[in-house]
């Protein structure tokens, strides 16, 4: 009986009607996953994610890289693996001029580089570099699971950017999709800027057109790995403020990455100390 009248209800819904609402169920079921909100505060925000400190993030990110290490997988990127390395040009280039100008020295800071995204990405390239050593700051337990799986004569991991600086001549601090996950970017970066490190480097940063920051929740696809987290999407010239009379802006240039809330992009930038 139902099925009966279902049929007579969709013979008098116009094509055009039943298309959109085919829409708006794929969009839903598209939607579930990316970035949702405007919260007023980082705090109202994070109250509703389960963060970071996940265990199965570490779990997923440790499993995919190791494969990366191994020779099992060609790149990873968020623990999702790749078959071809996705190369961010402008990034791989000036790490390059940094040692170039530096004798032949490269000395990376990667703040949150989990366990070495970055580093397995553009190492082929680097790896002739006479003098070359990347350190991963992050949370103290990547770091350990980093020290007990991934540390090696080049990469090294520490808990702090001090106790980093302590240990190495850094010339290239490299931010890349961190500032957005951070409760305080600006503060930061302010703390980032007095440190005097010659080159700063930031990729994958999330904005937003206009003249406000916006906070979202980022849902990430449970294929990944289920887990929730408060991100930024910044207005463009607020951020980069910091840098004002103490770094000159080299370079800018569009990240690759996407996503659904309107008006956003992602950009980098090459600053050099003034």
């Amino acid at each position: 009986m139902k099925d009966d009248l279902k049929r007579k209800i969709k013979r008098f819904i116009p094509p055009i009607i039943s298309d959109i609402i085919k829409g708006v169920k794929k969009s839903n079921t598209v939607m579930k996953y990316g970035w949702f909100g405007n919260y007023a505060t980082w705090a109202d925000a994070k109250v509703e994610c389960n963060g970071y400190d996940d265990k199965l993030i570490l779990d997923k990110v440790t499993e995919s890289l190791l494969k990366v290490k191994n020779g099992e997988a060609i790149y990873e990127r968020d623990s999702v693996l790749f078959d071809e390395i996705q190369y961010s040009w402008p990034l791989l280039s000036w790490l390059l001029r940094a040692a170039l100008e530096n004798n032949d020295m490269l000395n990376v800071l990667d703040f949150g580089g989990s366990l070495g995204s970055s580093y397995y990405q553009n190492k082929e390239f680097l790896t002739g570099i006479s003098k070359f050593n990347w350190n991963i700051v992050e949370q103290p337990h990547f770091v350990e699971t980093g020290k007990n799986y991934f540390q090696d004569k080049t990469l090294r991991f520490y808990k702090s950017i001090d106790e980093c600086l302590k240990r190495n001549r850094c010339n290239v601090l490299l931010l890349s999709s961190v500032l957005q996950y951070l409760d305080s970017p600006i503060d930061f970066l302010k703390l980032a800027v007095s440190y005097n490190i010659e080159y700063i480097i930031i990729d994958r940063t999330s904005f937003i057109k206009g003249n406000k920051n916006r906070i979202t929740i980022q849902h990430v696809p449970t294929e990944i790995y289920d887990a929730t987290y408060p991100c930024w999407f910044f207005n463009e010239f607020e951020l980069i403020k910091p840098f004002d009379k103490v770094y000159t802006q080299i370079a800018c240039f569009d990240a690759f990455d996407k996503s659904n809330i309107p008006d956003s992009y992602f950009k980098g930038y090459i600053y050099k100390r003034n």
